[in-house]
C-alpha cells in the first residue's frame, strides 16, 4: 500500500521564539563539516563510522525503545551506557527527547505534534526544534510526561550538563589522533569524529520524523501518515520502518516482515542471549491482504487525560 502524500495545510502559526542555544550548537556543529576535505584520513573515516553507529544505538535502542517505550529490559549500567551514548548524538537530553516523542505519538501529525510533517516536509525534519516550545523546553511544564526519568538523578545530570560528554569526547579524540600521528591526525579525528559524524546522525534520526511520515509503504491502517521507508531503516538502524512501530509503539522489533532488517533488534537479541535484555515486547507479524481497522494503541506511562488523554483514542 502506498502512502498518500501529506499535505501542508494551514495551522496556527507558532507563537514561541527561537531557541537560540541548540540552533547555535547544532549550526556550529554543521559549520565544522566544512572542514571535512581538509581534514580526511582512513583512521578518521573509521572513528566516524564507529561513532555513528555507537551514538546511532544510544538514539534508536537508548533513548527510543529503552526509555522511551520501555520496549525490553537491561540492568542499570546498560542502560545507563547508551543513555550517554544518546547524549553524545547531540539530539538533546533525555528529559526532553523522551517527552517530544511521546507527545509525538499521544498526537502523530495532528496539530500538537512537535514534528507534524503537515507543517511542512522541513518542519517534520529539523525545524521544529528550532523554536523554543515550552511543554517541552520548560524546565516544569516539559517533565509532566517523563515522572519516570525525571526522577532519576542521573538523568538528571545529562539533561543539564548534555553538552558535557561531546566536550570530553573532542578533547579525547584530538588527544588520541595526535599521539597517534601528531596534530594532523588529532585534527582529523576531532572534525571526522564530532563535525562529520554527528550532522550525519543527525539528519538519519530527522529523516524518521519527515520521509518516514510522507513516502513509503504501510503494513497498518495507522491514524496517522507513518510509513515504512527502506533506506531510512538502513540509515537509523530499523527505525524506518515507522508505519511498523506506530501500530505496535511497545514493540522492541519494528521490522516486521522477512525483509526488514532491524539492527537494532538484532542487538537486542544479541544482548538478550548473555543475560542482558529480558523482558521483550514483540508486535505480531502483519497479515497480508488484510488490513485492520482499529489497533491496540501502547504507549508505555500513559500520558496526563488533561492534556492529551483524547488523541490516544484510535481511529
Amino acid at each position: 500500500m502506498i502512502a498518500p502524500a501529506a499535505k501542508t495545510i494551514a495551522v496556527k502559526p507558532i507563537k514561541q521564539g527561537i531557541n537560540w542555544p541548540a540552533v547555535l550548537w547544532i549550526g556550529g556543529l554543521h559549520l565544522g563539516m566544512l572542514l571535512a576535505p581538509f581534514t580526511f584520513s582512513w583512521s578518521g573515516l573509521v572513528v566516524c563510522i564507529v561513532l555513528y553507529v555507537l551514538t546511532g544505538l544510544g538514539i534508536t535502542f537508548g533513548y527510543h525503545r529503552l526509555l522511551t517505550h520501555r520496549s525490553f529490559q537491561t540492568p542499570r549500567i546498560v542502560e545507563y551506557l547508551f543513555a550517554v551514548l544518546g547524549v553524545l548524538a547531540n539530539e538533546g537530553g533525555p528529559l526532553r527527547w523522551v517527552a517530544a516523542h511521546r507527545k509525538h505519538h499521544a498526537f502523530s501529525d495532528l496539530e500538537e505534534d512537535p514534528h507534524s510533517p503537515r507543517r511542512g516536509f522541513w518542519w517534520a525534519h529539523m525545524l521544529w526544534w528550532m523554536h523554543y516550545d515550552p511543554t517541552l523546553d520548560d524546565p516544569v511544564e516539559g517533565r509532566k510526561n517523563v515522572k519516570d526519568l525525571a526522577r532519576v538523578p542521573f538523568y538528571q545530570f545529562l539533561e543539564r550538563w548534555q553538552i558535557l560528554p561531546t566536550l570530553v569526547l573532542a578533547v579525547l579524540l584530538f588527544g588520541a589522533g595526535t599521539l597517534w600521528g601528531g596534530l594532523s591526525l588529532g585534527l582529523s579525528w576531532l572534525v571526522w569524529g564530532i563535525f562529520v559524524r554527528t550532522p550525519l546522525v543527525l539528519h538519519s534520526t530527522w529523516l524518521v520524523n519527515s520521509a518516514a511520515h510522507v513516502w513509503g509503504y504501510r503494513n497498518f491502517n495507522t491514524r496517522d501518515r507513518s510509513t515504512n521507508l527502506w533506506w531510512v531503516a538502513l540509515l537509523s538502524f530499523g527505525e524506518g520502518w515507522h508505519n511498523n512501530h506506530h501500530a505496535y509503539q511497545r514493540s522492541a522489533r519494528h521490522g516486521l516482515c522477512w525483509w526488514e532488517l532491524d539492527l537494532t533488534y538484532v542487538l537486542i537479541r544479541a544482548l538478550s542471549v548473555v543475560g542482558l535484555a529480558k523482558d521483550i515486547h514483540v508486535a505480531p507479524k502483519p497479515a497480508f491482504g488484510y488490513v485492520p481497522t482499529s489497533l491496540h494503541w501502547r504507549v508505555i506511562y500513559p500520558l496526563r487525560k488533561a492534556s492529551f488523554g483524547k488523541a490516544l483514542t484510535p481511529r
